[in-house]
């Protein structure tokens, strides 16, 4: 990494051509992130609709979530030491024609002359390469020096919730006015111009020469894609699986809640297609002022640790008050404290585990880290769905309280892990 950064203060790229500025690719990164998490979002917003007019009612909606969270989670760790392997043109190329691949499929389902249901599970089989955000987390990680790591982090935030803002509107708008099929086409059109862009704009590589010459080391044999060992022995590595396992926990709960967040707002907020639009937009608006303002600043004047202790207890309370939710206006009130333990712990967890890894690992890691939401979505529709029709809305704030209070203890009596004292 100080190759990069050293090519970073003589204004030159980390690509093999020389001729790119860093400062330029890392702006091109933030605009096809939030174009990806756009188009998702937009997806997201028809699909239990486009479900209900295929005929589909909530388990086999939820199987197909589960069909595209099982693909995601076997393709984040082997998308990721893709990533390290063949650079970040390759992988953010590889990301778009992928989702371009599952738009295309998505929107065969909605013509009512082609057998929609079979379409519809089958647009879910590209979703096994669609890691973009990932992609940009490596190349930003690549790009930035470990002590501006979480603001370059938390900048992303700005691009989520670009996504979730336009997306949704969009999605929820068109799909209205123009049809369930219109947001999917213009998606998929999005999405081709993210391949074009990948392809012609972002450099072979971000990593330094120092990490590009760790990977290929005479005589070191060079590990396969899919080598489940090398991957293994990356979450081994000193400090590393403690604050893992810290991301996989406290955030599994409030994953619950959101992967059954689309059946909730119809059924228990009672919101049409475009409220739950309006709804999402305002989660967006709240992700870029927190994860792209907020989470910056705390960031250079707490302690990592103490952000993650903070991003815990906001989780635990925030998990208590959910449990008396009535209304979408307790749920409003209630979004900024759950949006900012998301951001937090996000943030600052990646940041960690990306700090106490290689330089040569960092794609493989942040593949392990976006592998923790598609587990949410594969376990979640199945013990999501028996929460809610067996206890109802609260028990995902009792959930949410108990399992993240009993972490927020654990962490009070944490020793410091060996590679990131300063850190803790």
């Amino acid at each position: 990494m100080q190759e990069v950064r050293a090519s970073r203060g003589q204004g030159q790229s980390p690509s093999r051509t020389g001729t790119l500025d860093p400062s330029r690719v890392t702006l091109l990164v933030y605009v096809l992130a939030a174009l990806e998490l756009a188009c998702l979002f937009m997806q997201s917003s028809v699909m239990p609709y486009l479900s209900r007019r295929l005929g589909l009612d909530s388990v086999a909606f939820g199987y197909q979530q589960t069909i595209f969270g099982v693909l995601q989670l076997l393709g984040g760790p082997v998308f990721g030491r893709f990533a390290d392997q063949r650079g970040a043109r390759a992988a953010f190329t590889l990301s778009f024609l992928a989702s371009s691949a599952l738009y295309l499929l998505l929107a065969a389902a909605c013509s009512p002359a082609l057998p929609g249901v079979p379409l519809l599970f089958a647009s879910r089989l590209p979703g096994a390469l669609m890691h973009t955000l990932p992609a940009a987390q490596m190349a930003i990680t690549d790009l930035s020096a470990p002590e501006e790591r979480p603001a370059a982090l938390g900048r992303l935030g700005l691009c989520f919730g670009v996504g979730v803002i336009f997306g949704s509107l969009l999605g929820g708008t068109l799909s209205s006015t123009c049809g369930i099929q219109c947001p999917v086409i213009v998606a998929l059109v999005v999405n081709l111009l993210g391949a074009i862009l990948s392809f012609t704009c972002i450099p072979t590589s971000t990593k330094g020469a120092s990490a590009r010459a760790q990977a290929a080391l005479p005589g070191k044999p060079k590990a396969s894609v899919f080598d489940l060992k090398a991957i293994t022995c990356v979450l081994l590595q000193p400090g590393v699986l403690p604050v893992f396992l810290v991301k996989v926990i406290c955030s599994f709960p409030s994953g619950l809640f959101m992967v059954m967040f689309s059946l909730i707002s119809m059924d228990f907020f009672q919101l049409e297609a475009a409220q739950a639009g309006y709804l999402m937009s305002f989660f967006g608006v709240l992700q870029m002022v927190f994860q792209g303002l907020v989470i910056g600043w705390l960031s250079s004047h707490f302690s990592e640790g103490a952000l993650l202790r903070a991003s815990v207890l906001v989780f635990s309370v925030v998990g208590l008050a959910m449990a008396l939710m009535a209304n979408v206006f307790h749920l409003c009130l209630l979004a900024p404290g759950l949006v900012f333990s998301l951001c937090a712990l996000n943030v600052v967890t990646d940041s960690m585990l990306t700090n106490a890894v290689s330089a040569s690992d960092t794609g493989t890691m942040l593949g392990l880290c976006a592998s923790l939401q598609p587990l949410t979505r594969t376990l979640g529709p199945t013990l999501g769905g028996l929460l809610y029709h067996s206890f109802g809305v609260p028990v995902f704030g009792h959930v949410q309280f108990a399992v993240n209070f009993l972490v927020l203890l654990v962490l009070w009596r944490q020793p410091v892990p060996p590679k990131m004292d300063k850190a803790w």
